[in-house]
């Protein structure tokens, strides 16, 4: 599974503006939630902040993988952002965050999770690559930059 493969168009968004992490989470859950009830989106948003509670999934320079299980899951949905603004995320560097790929996976994802929280890892330590996430003047053009990493680093 390729982290392109969980994307949706409409689950991907440049300049979105929120005052704060709870107000992130909603969104991003309002995104992976596309298509269902308000009560899967609620689930989701409880998924993510149950995960928050652990510890922030910030990486640090500006990046975060918030994730979480979410029964009723056949499987995995993500979506990304990229903040206007940048928000205090709990990150270990303490530097607010400003992009996102979330995830939501179903609950018996155990290894295909952990897959792809490292491809997220892969994709995210690349400065370059972050830099012309960052610089995606759309929504469209971060897809793209999105779809091109997945094909110069299919995995295995």
């Amino acid at each position: 599974m390729h982290l392109i493969d969980l994307l949706a168009p409409s689950r991907v968004r440049v300049g979105v503006s929120v005052t704060s992490k709870k107000r992130l989470l909603e969104t991003l859950a309002r995104l992976l939630a596309d298509g269902h009830d308000e009560a899967f989106e609620r689930q989701v948003f409880d998924s993510l902040c149950a995960r928050e509670k652990l510890g922030s999934t910030g990486l640090g320079q500006g990046i975060a993988i918030p994730h979480g299980r979410t029964a009723g899951l056949s499987t995995a949905i993500g979506a990304v952002v990229r903040l206007a603004e940048p928000v205090d995320f709990g990150a270990s560097d303490g530097q607010p965050v400003d992009l996102l790929f979330a995830l939501a996976v179903p609950e018996h994802f155990t290894d295909q999770h952990l897959q792809l929280l490292s491809q997220l890892a892969e994709m995210f330590s690349d400065s370059d690559f972050t830099d012309r996430l960052r610089g995606a003047a759309s929504n469209d053009e971060l897809l793209a930059l999105l779809s091109d990493w997945r094909l110069t680093h299919a995995a295995a």
